[in-house]
């Protein structure tokens, strides 16, 4: 069965006129008969960026949300307000308290905008389930990914309390795996869980070692050095044939990724679409 996978939301937009970037990420999912919609941006891009690349997201029965960042969940309340009732398949902490502390100590609320109860009034449908699942045919959610990789020790000032006393882990974080004939199609919210750590896991749970593809935001913008070298490596080692990175991939190791991977590296901005 082939999938197309467009982006929808990202930080930068291609060559299509009229489209909106933003911090935030979404990507849409589409097959012969149905379609999934892979986080909501920020809020402000995914209902005009969808209308103006003719993606229909009444079309759309599921929503899966990679983690409980406002830039993920954003577009959720206009989603449901503008194209009617979907269900959504989360993680059961989604819903914590978020914040990113600055260094001179001023707290920025990161979580999800919109309270739980406020959204089923709207018309979601909450799946919660913070185990490896399939949710339709070839697809699945990891769910909590297992940390292993010693090098990928998550991003630094991201606290579940206002005070900066309790660091965040972001258990919730989970990809969505697409299996194809040519391997595992990985896209990503975040990977606040590492890069490596959820190509291992997926790997692991579905039994399929072939990663054909990894898409959406690696978080490597937010590592040192040392972590980007050894993602390097590992994903020459795994053979990756596309890096298509977004969102929190960042400048600088998106510069290195396009030079380390010549022809396998490629942005996905807004509307960029790939069949797998």
């Amino acid at each position: 069965m082939t999938r197309r996978i467009t982006i929808l939301c990202d930080n930068t937009v291609g060559p299509i006129a009229g489209t909106i970037g933003e911090h935030g990420f979404s990507a849409l999912v589409e097959w012969e008969g149905g379609a999934l919609l892979f986080d909501t941006g920020r809020g402000e891009g995914l209902l005009p960026n969808a209308q103006r690349m003719n993606r229909d997201l009444r079309r759309v029965g599921t929503v899966a949300l990679s983690h409980g960042h406002y830039d993920h969940t954003g577009g959720l309340w206009g989603l449901l307000s503008s194209c009617g009732g979907k269900e959504i398949l989360a993680h059961p902490g989604i819903f914590a308290r978020r914040y990113r502390v600055k260094d001179t100590g001023e707290a920025l609320s990161i979580g999800i905008p919109y309270a739980e109860e406020f959204l089923r009034g709207q018309g979601a449908r909450f799946s919660f389930s913070d185990q490896f699942r399939e949710v339709g045919s070839g697809l699945f959610l990891t769910g909590e990914v297992p940390r292993t990789a010693p090098f990928e020790r998550g991003d630094t000032g991201l606290f579940c309390d206002d005070a900066g006393c309790d660091a965040d882990p972001i258990r919730d974080d989970q990809s969505l795996i697409v299996r194809t004939e040519r391997g595992l199609v990985l896209l990503l919210g975040c990977c606040h869980a590492g890069l490596v750590n959820t190509i291992e896991w997926a790997r692991e749970a579905t039994g399929v070692a072939e990663i054909h593809a990894v898409i959406g935001g690696t978080h490597l913008g937010f590592c040192g050095q040392n972590q980007l070298d050894e993602t390097v490596a590992a994903l020459r080692g795994y053979g990756v044939r596309k890096i298509l990175g977004s969102h929190c991939t960042g400048f600088a190791a998106a510069a290195r990724l396009h030079q380390e991977f010549p022809g396998r590296f490629h942005p996905a901005h807004v509307g960029y679409t790939i069949e797998v």
